[in-house]
């Protein structure tokens, strides 16, 4: 991760899972992900997960990540169209 864009990338994820309905601590907004798990039937907790399939902590990440890109695409096709009509 490039140094110092943690903090942002925080902020937007807080900012996209809230759109997907999701309640997200601003201050914690990784805290989502035990949300999502719960949602999916997996049983991430803090801490000891050991036990958790790399398949089933894949789907949390998905959901996750994958609303972000989705949110970073149309962001992009956004500003592209706001290019081409100025």
């Amino acid at each position: 991760m490039v140094p110092g864009a943690e903090q942002g990338l925080d902020a937007f994820k807080a900012v996209v899972m809230q759109r997907e309905g999701y309640a997200v601590n601003p201050n914690k907004p990784d805290d989502v992900k035990y949300e999502v798990a719960s949602e999916l039937g997996v049983p991430l907790k803090p801490n000891n997960n050991g036990n958790l399939t790399t398949e089933s902590v894949g789907q949390v990440g998905g959901k996750i990540g994958g609303a972000m890109v989705r949110e970073m695409i149309r962001l992009a096709k956004e500003q592209l169209v706001n290019k081409r009509n100025q």
